[in-house]
């Protein structure tokens, strides 16, 4: 087995948006960023020093446009073929996430205001369609795709063998990422309680980091006591009906 490293790519900001990518035998690519931002990623793959040529693998966590919206754009440049779920399926064909967006607090109230959320990015079909865990070994890296449903249905998360946890929006830092290593929700979930129990099943697993979409990455011990604070939280706002929970779409 060899060893992974786990490279923040920057999108936007220094860490508000985040892809990764991921250098074992061979580089993977998870998550392609905002429409247009493709030069960018493999610009900064390429600074690392790795022909984005060699890429062998995109995986897009989920079918937000900040997380899908550069995939078909990347396939072009790297030649590599994405790997996507197929709950998601419907974003990705059409380019527009679902809606209306389901805000977690004041900061997706905001967002959900921003025009560049409800953009159409360039559609795609995957080409590696996920249903459920998928081993990276044949594309370089020694980990696997798990399936985290909450965020949106078809949300995956990446765990290499070393324990380095990709997150997607599993989980965020604060604000964005504004306040650095400590945990939050990211602006908007489609099923909350779904999204933390998929949370507190990644922890289990008893990753040595969690590296997210927004924000620096997290220790999982203090994730852990997040979560159990959550759960009170998010228990709490279901017993008085306030919680808002997307419905599931059938199969496509």
């Amino acid at each position: 087995m060899s060893r992974t490293k786990v490279v923040p790519i920057p999108v936007l900001g220094r860490h508000a948006v985040n892809a990764y990518l991921l250098l074992g035998r061979h580089p993977v690519i998870v998550d392609a960023g905002t429409p247009g931002s493709g030069r960018r990623i493999t610009e900064q793959v390429a600074a690392h020093g790795v022909d984005p040529q060699d890429v062998r693998l995109v995986v897009v966590t989920h079918g937000h446009i900040d997380h899908f919206g550069s995939a078909a754009e990347l396939r072009r440049l790297t030649g590599a073929p994405i790997a996507a779920h197929a709950a998601d399926l419907g974003p990705y064909r059409t380019g527009r996430v679902r809606e209306p967006y389901l805000p977690t607090g004041p900061m997706g109230r905001l967002m959900a205001r921003n025009p560049k959320l409800h953009e159409q990015a360039e559609p795609f079909e995957p080409d590696i369609l996920v249903h459920g865990e998928r081993g990276l070994a044949d594309y370089g890296v020694d980990g696997r795709i798990i399936p985290t449903p909450g965020h949106t249905a078809g949300s995956v998360a990446v765990l290499t063998d070393d324990g380095d946890l990709v997150a997607g929006d599993l989980i965020a830092n604060s604000f964005m990422g504004l306040i650095k290593g400590r945990p939050a929700n990211p602006p908007f979930h489609d099923d909350p309680l779904a999204n933390l129990a998929s949370l507190r099943a990644m922890l289990d697993l008893r990753p040595t980091r969690l590296h997210v979409g927004h924000g620096t990455s997290l220790d999982p011990a203090r994730a852990g006591r997040w979560a159990t604070a959550e759960q009170r939280r998010l228990e709490r706002r279901a017993a008085r009906g306030r919680l808002r929970i997307r419905p599931q779409e059938p199969p496509q």
